[in-house]
């Protein structure tokens, strides 16, 4: 008889400042360090049989997965202390019973991608300016936005004015805007003199 080594799967669920948003942090990794993917719909959600079955349930309408946790935001009115205990078991369930989280190697948002990603044409001027906003988003906020689950990515410098993107549970987060322009424009403005604005993709201030 073979001896069963698989790991018991721990979920509890933490809460962020997105009350439509709900972080489930796991004792095990579903994705490697640093990289992130974000589902704002099933269809989006192909390569991952995780999110699509995640997606089964009729008020899950957004899943957000990175290294240790799964943030799920909800269309329902119904309470998050209804919800949890279900998706609680599902996803220990899933994980524990080893079922797949990808379909081969996903399409990860990294600090190391962005920097690939970074237009040819930009100027040696403005791609020193990006690396440098690329570098403090990856060390100092994407921390932060983690721990709220969710994430930031970097999408475009130009004439003094920072494009990114908010996932998982900061999209769609009443706090995103103030978080946005108090915290981390602050920041990027003070230690990147160049920097005159950071808006984000898809939230209209």
């Amino acid at each position: 008889m073979t001896e069963n080594t698989t790991k018991a799967v721990s979920v509890y669920a933490e809460a962020n400042p997105n009350p439509e948003s709900m972080k489930f942090v796991l004792n095990t990794t579903l994705l490697g360090e640093g990289g992130s993917v974000d589902y704002p719909t099933v269809e989006s959600a192909m390569e991952s049989p995780f999110a699509q079955e995640l997606f089964n349930f009729d008020y899950v309408s957004r899943v957000f997965i990175a290294s240790n946790f799964v943030t799920v935001t909800k269309n329902s009115p119904v309470a998050w202390a209804q919800l949890i205990p279900e998706l609680r078991t599902f996803i220990k369930s899933y994980v524990e019973a080893g079922g797949p989280i990808f379909l081969g190697t996903p399409t990860t948002s990294t600090a190391a991608s962005a920097s690939a990603e970074m237009s040819a044409d930009l100027s040696a001027e403005d791609a020193e300016i990006s690396q440098k906003v690329i570098d403090l988003l990856e060390n100092y906020v994407r921390p932060a936005v983690e721990q709220d689950g969710g994430n930031i990515t970097f999408r475009s410098y130009k004439e003094g004015v920072v494009t990114v993107n908010l996932q998982g549970s900061c999209s769609g987060c009443p706090s995103a805007t103030v978080t946005l322009k108090a915290g981390i424009e602050n920041l990027l403005k003070r230690m990147v003199p160049e920097v005159q604005e950071v808006v984000a993709e898809g939230i209209t201030l």
